[in-house]
Parts: C-alpha cells; sequence; structure tokens
C-alpha cells in the first residue's frame, strides 16, 4: 500500500510535467470562476445562530415572534438646537409625518408628532426618534425601508444627526468585515511577494507559493458557492476557507519547492526535470498529502458534533483543506515544471531561504533543546503555562456595536443614547410567561421579583396575543456600567432558577448567557474527537504511539498560551495603543473556537512537515546500523541514533517551516491591521499562534522531548505480547523515501 501511493505519487509528479500547460489551463479556468462566481457565496453567507433552536433564550424570542412580531427598528439621536422652536417644531413635524407615510413603515415615536417626552433630553436640546418597520416584510424590501427613513431623518435640521439600529449596525459590521479582509488580503499579498522573493532569491519563485494559494483559496470558494445553492452557508465557513486556505496552501507550495530545490541539487544536473518532480512529489507530496488527510480527518470528526457553530467551521475547514490539498499536489508542481529555469539555486547564506541548513533558526534552537533537554522542557512548559494564565479571567462575550470601530455612526448613536439619554436604553432582561395578562401566574411571577437580588425596576407590557405576559425587567446597574457584564448574567440565571421552568427568560443577555452555556457543552466534546481522530491517524501513519500524544499535547499547550495572550492584549487591553483600538474588557464568543480551528490546522500542518523528515531520518539511521550490525557485530545505540535523526530531520525541514511560518505571519499581520475588532482578534491570535508553534513549540519542546525519550519515540505495542521499538519499513511512512 505505502509502496503503491509512493509510485503513484512519482507518476504524478512526471505526468504533471508533461502535462503542464493543461494543468495550468484547467487552474487558470477554476480560478476565474471562482474570482467570478465564487465571489457571490460573501452576499449570500448567513452569519449563525450561535444558539441552539431549544436554548431558553432562543424559545422566548420565537414565542413573541410568532405572537407580537417587531420588524426593523431605525434609531435617530438628534442633539445641538432647541426640539422646541418654533422653525424646528414646523420643520420636523413635516419630516416625520413624510417618514410615517414612507411605504413599510409602521409606527415613529418622537417628540413633535407623537408627543413622546420620554424621548426628549432634560435641556431640550436633544431627543431620539425610533421607527419601526413592517415585521411581514422580506430583508430586501426591509432594508430598502431602512434607506428611506434614514435618508428622510439626515434632512431634520438639527445640528447633529447620528442615526442607528441593529440592521445597520450589522450592515456596518458586515461592510468593515469585508474592507478589513480585502485590504489586509491585499498589503499582506504583496508584502508576502517582496519578502518570498528576497527569501528564495527571486520574483518568479517569490510568486510561485502565492500564486498556489490564491489559486486554492479561489477554488475553495467556488466550492462554497455551489454547496450554498443546495444549503445555507455559514459566514464562518468563509473566513475559515480564506484564513486556512491561505495557510495550508502557502505551506503545501513552499514544501514542493523546497523539495524539488533539493532534489535538483543533489541530481547535479544527471537527472531531467520529469524525473525531478516525479521524486519531488514522492517526498514532499506525501507530505502534503498526510497533512490534509490529518487536518481534514480531524476537522470532519467535529460534524458528528451537530453544532451550530462547529458544523459550518468544520465545512469551511473541509473545503479549505481539500482545496489547498489538491493546490499542493497538482498545482505548485505545475507552476515548479513550468518555472523551474527560473527557480535558483538553493543559497545557504540566506536567513530565510528554505535552504537545509544547520545554521538557520529551527535546527540552532533544536541543538539547545538536545544539549540541555530537561531545563528546556520544563522553561518552556511553564512559559506557555505562564503564557496562558490569562485564560482564568476568559470573559466572551457577543459582539456589538461596542466592537465597531469609533468613528462607526451605529456605535457613536448608541453612545450618544448611554450617554445623554440612560433612561432609553433598552431594557435588556425579558421574562415571559405563558398565561394570560390578568392570571394568577402572572401576578405570582410580578410578586416574586422584587425579592430577586439584582432586579432595579420592572414592567408588565400590554397584553400580547395568545395568552402571553412579557415583563420587563431592569437590573441594578453594573460595576463597569455594562449591560451582559457578570451581575447582569448572574441576574438570568437567578430569575430562571426563581421564576420557575414554566416561565422564560429571555433577551441580549439571556442570550450570552445561553451561548456561554453551549460555547463550554461544545468545547470538550470538540477537543476530544479531533485529539482522539488525530492521535490515530498520525498513530497509524507514523508507527508510533508516542509521536502523535506529543502533538496533541504540544497544540493545546501552545493553543491555551495563544489564548491567553489574546484575552490579555483584548480583554485588558494590554498593547491597545499599538494595535489601535479601544479594548471592550471581553473577547467576541466566537473567536476561541475560530483560532481553535486555525491554529489546530497550521500547527499541525508544521508538526507533520518536521516528524516527517525525523522519521525519514530515523528509517535511514536504522537501516544502516542494521547492515552495519551485519558486517561487523556491534549493537546500534538507538537512542544516539534517535538524536541523530530529530537533528537531521529538523534541519532538512525547519528552513522550509520557519520560511513558511513567516509567510502566513504576515498575512494574518494583513488582518491584524484591520479595524473591527473581532477580525483583529483573529489576526493576532493566530500571529502569535504562529510564532509561538515555530520557536518555542516545534524549536525547543519537540526536539526537548525527543531526546528525552530516545527510541521510545518510535514505540508500538509489540506482537506476541512483546514491546518494539518501530523499524523501517520497505518506504517511510511519511515521506515515501527509501530508507
Amino acid at each position: 500500500m505505502l509502496v503503491t501511493v509512493t509510485l503513484v505519487l512519482d507518476d504524478l509528479g512526471r505526468l504533471l510535467h508533461r502535462g503542464r500547460r493543461w494543468v495550468l489551463g484547467a487552474w487558470a479556468v477554476l480560478v476565474v470562476l471562482g474570482a467570478t462566481l465564487g465571489g457571490s457565496v460573501y452576499d449570500v453567507a448567513d452569519a449563525p445562530d450561535p444558539l441552539r433552536a431549544d436554548a431558553e433564550s432562543a424559545v422566548l424570542q420565537e414565542r413573541l415572534d410568532e405572537a407580537d412580531p417587531e420588524g426593523e427598528l431605525v434609531v435617530a439621536v438628534m442633539t445641538g438646537a432647541d426640539i422646541y422652536s418654533t422653525a424646528m417644531i414646523d420643520q420636523a413635524s413635516k419630516v416625520m409625518h413624510e417618514v410615517r407615510e414612507l411605504p413599510d413603515v409602521v409606527e415613529v415615536s418622537d417628540p413633535w408628532t407623537t408627543g413622546a417626552q420620554q424621548l426628549v433630553s432634560p435641556d431640550r436640546t436633544g431627543t431620539t426618534v425610533v421607527v419601526e418597520v413592517d415585521p411581514t416584510v422580506d430583508d430586501a424590501r426591509a432594508r430598502k425601508a431602512v434607506e428611506r427613513v434614514e435618508e428622510a431623518l439626515r434632512s431634520v435640521a438639527m445640528p447633529e444627526v447620528l442615526i442607528g439600529g441593529p440592521l445597520l449596525a450589522e450592515e456596518a459590521f458586515a461592510d468593515q468585515a469585508i474592507l478589513d479582509a480585502a485590504r489586509g488580503e491585499g498589503v499582506a499579498v504583496l508584502v508576502l511577494v517582496v519578502v518570498l522573493a528576497l527569501a528564495l532569491g527571486g520574483f518568479v519563485v517569490g510568486v510561485l507559493p502565492v500564486a498556489t494559494a490564491l489559486g486554492s483559496v479561489c477554488v475553495a470558494l467556488l466550492a462554497l458557492a455551489g454547496i450554498a445553492r443546495v444549503t445555507s452557508v455559514s459566514e464562518y465557513a468563509v473566513n475559515v476557507v480564506t484564513l486556512l486556505g491561505l495557510g495550508l496552501a502557502v505551506d503545501y507550495a513552499l514544501l514542493v519547492l523546497g523539495r524539488f530545490r533539493e532534489e535538483r541539487a543533489a541530481a547535479r544536473g544527471r537527472t531531467g526535470t520529469a524525473d525531478l518532480l516525479g521524486r519531488t512529489l514522492a517526498t514532499s507530496g506525501r507530505t502534503v498529502l498526510v497533512s490534509g488527510l490529518t487536518v481534514g480527518t480531524a476537522l470532519a470528526g467535529l460534524l458528528v458534533l451537530g453544532d451550530p457553530v462547529l458544523t459550518p467551521m468544520a465545512v469551511g475547514g473541509l473545503v479549505a483543506v481539500l482545496a489547498a490539498t489538491l493546490a499542493g499536489l497538482t498545482l505548485a508542481p505545475a507552476l515548479v515544471a513550468v518555472a523551474h529555469a527560473r527557480i535558483p539555486e538553493p543559497a545557504p547564506g540566506r536567513l530565510l531561504g528554505g535552504t537545509p541548513s544547520a545554521h538557520t533558526l529551527l535546527p540552532r534552537l533544536a541543538r539547545v533543546a538536545q544539549r540541555r533537554p530537561w531545563p528546556v522542557l520544563v522553561g518552556c512548559t511553564a512559559l506557555l503555562l505562564l503564557l496562558a494564565a490569562p485564560l482564568l479571567s476568559l470573559d466572551l462575550r457577543n459582539s456589538d456595536v461596542r466592537t465597531l470601530p469609533g468613528d462607526s455612526e451605529p456605535r457613536l448613536a448608541q453612545e450618544a443614547i448611554e450617554r445623554e439619554f440612560p433612561e432609553q436604553v433598552a431594557t435588556q432582561i425579558t421574562v415571559l410567561v405563558p398565561a394570560a395578562y390578568d392570571s394568577q401566574e402572572t401576578a405570582d411571577a410580578l410578586s416574586l421579583l422584587p425579592g430577586v437580588p439584582g432586579v432595579a425596576d420592572y414592567m408588565l407590557l400590554d397584553p400580547v396575543p395568545g395568552d402571553l405576559s412579557q415583563i420587563l425587567v431592569e437590573p441594578e446597574p453594573d460595576d463597569a456600567g455594562d449591560y451582559d457584564g457578570p451581575q447582569t448574567q448572574d441576574l438570568v440565571r437567578r430569575l430562571r432558577a426563581d421564576l420557575g421552568p414554566d416561565v422564560l427568560v429571555g433577551g441580549p443577555t439571556a442570550e450570552l448567557v445561553d451561548t456561554r452555556s453551549a460555547l463550554a457543552d461544545r468545547t470538550l466534546p470538540a477537543i476530544l474527537v479531533v485529539a482522539l481522530l488525530t492521535t490515530l491517524l498520525l498513530g497509524r501513519l507514523t508507527r508510533s504511539v508516542v509521536v502523535p500524544l506529543k502533538a496533541v499535547a504540544m497544540n493545546l499547550l501552545s493553543l491555551a498560551a495563544t489564548l491567553g495572550v489574546v484575552v490579555a492584549v483584548f480583554q485588558w487591553g494590554w498593547g491597545s495603543s499599538a494595535l489601535r483600538f479601544e479594548p471592550w474588557g471581553a473577547l467576541d464568543v466566537t473567536t476561541p473556537l475560530l483560532l481553535f480551528m486555525f491554529a489546530f490546522g497550521l500547527s499541525m500542518d508544521y508538526h507533520v512537515f518536521l516528524v516527517a523528515r525525523i522519521r525519514e531520518a530515523w528509517d535511514d539511521a536504522l537501516a544502516a546500523s542494521t547492515r552495519s550490525r551485519r558486517k561487523r557485530g556491534r549493537t546500534p545505540d538507538l537512542h544516539a541514533l534517535s538524536d541523530q535523526a530529530v537533528l537531521t530531520g529538523i534541519t532538512a525541514s525547519g528552513p522550509v517551516v520557519t520560511l513558511a511560518a513567516v509567510a502566513i505571519g504576515i498575512v494574518f499581520l494583513g488582518f491584524a491591521a484591520g479595524e473591527l475588532i473581532a477580525i483583529k482578534e483573529i489576526g493576532v491570535g493566530m500571529t502569535v499562534a504562529v510564532l509561538l508553534d515555530v520557536t518555542i513549540v516545534r524549536g525547543l519542546l519537540l526536539p526537548a522531548a525527543m531526546t528525552l525519550l530516545g527510541q521510545w519515540n518510535w514505540w508500538l505495542p509489540g506482537r506476541g505480547g512483546q514491546d518494539r521499538v518501530s523499524e523501517p519499513e520497505s518506504s517511510s511512512v511519511l515521506t515515501g523515501s527509501s530508507p
């Protein structure tokens, strides 16, 4: 089986050389289709609801929507002049009547035509206006109605008019996210080409990995667009495809390119390009296949959980992995076949040239780790645990207008309401009693509320159709002034406990409580599924029990440290001025899961790259020692052989891993430069993850642990009841090379 796969990949390399123009032509068509048709997925992608349908807050909202639906709201904050001056009354009243006559507008609340005095500031120099759109219209008509209302309200002759509302805030999020992504990717790709060109020694060779990555992303987006025609596609899937696809495809292209240059240098002109490409795919192609299979299988395991957040992430991850693997096995070799004459020879003097050298970063770190394995192991583990310590204060909340850029109008409007009209800030807790307005059940619920700690006030609203009673509960002010802070979350839990199972508690804060609960429920199963599948697959592929267990432990430790740094930066505000954002005291609830998806994929990618060459060196060393033992009768020192294999493998693959990490780190820094805090969290988090992974984890922890374990790195349960150390087979499991 292993020999067959190796031979198939060798034949594939030769075939790609012969049909390189046809392959590139096919990819060009796919890229054009992906750039045109695939781009439509951004328009149809949905923001998935992190709540399960049976969550209490979701059930409450569904019942309210069925009984008394509420349309989209437009909220205008108007300040800077006497609202009751004669001129203002005349002009504003005329505008309000015009707004009321607009299509699909069902209600207008303002101080001029409805006498809503509660909307007016105490000094009468400011007011708010609330307009509701017909809840029965579809999304397109609702957006059109909001646009007309917004245009009309801006004509009110007040010095300052700020317009916001849920729909406008959502659109601001979407527009800013697209802008940040486009700007981040655009700048990052340009910088990436320059860095790779300088590192690899030429413009053409620098463009090759970037072209492979862009081709991979275009094909992945085309696949998502096809999926969107059958079922809904999540924004999370699009995010995963973009970031994870870029990272994996750049890595795979650099691996293929680096191995081709090695094979060509070793052949010294005695072998044709077709044969070189065959050897390249027989080795690096095998590693690409193993990496894609490992990451893809683990992500596919998340599908069995059936979670509304994890499932679309897993779908996006699978599409990204499949596209990147396909690009690594076909597009990158075809580009090499066409441009091989423009690919310079390896230059050992280049710091980031991707050339095997004992003087580059990872081999240097590995030698330090091998000389002092225990201090390095303990020190690195302690450092990662220290970086992970902020996780103890992790606070996850739903992103709202607070995470928009400071000059975003929906955010400015909300801040103006909170500052100028604090009494108008919407009550955040809704209690729904499944009984009539004048029932004993409703009376009992009302009588219990004064005794619940944290309740500042409450109000029974007008009767709701369907024998439902809706009570708005005003919580006592939070210490930090946040409506969704820990005190208000505790109040939601107390209300649910005191009011009984038949009474529903909902609203934005309750939704956050339910989301956090669901996140806590889904995290452990997700980690267990990924860890189990990764361990089983890597164990089968490396013929080792220890290697996959170390990989999982190191990945989880690295991820914890990454999340700890993200908490310190975005929740505590460390370095916020340098990154140009204002911390809002929490992380977005989706950030840990997205970072888990991205960081796991890339860290496993790097691990497979390194272990592939280490395993190859171990098999070669065992084969050589076996021949020596037969000739001279000497028993080999397996521990020494293992140490040498570790250093040899890291020396061979470490420079490629380092260059790949630098390359993808540039991409992530592009996202970190965005203005949307949720995008910054992912960009900074992944930059930190890559930096930690390629230095502390792969450069120091991995060689230190493998040095301490020696030949037991390759331990397998023995046959016939005897334990054994795995020996070389007819071909290397990870690379396909002959020992």
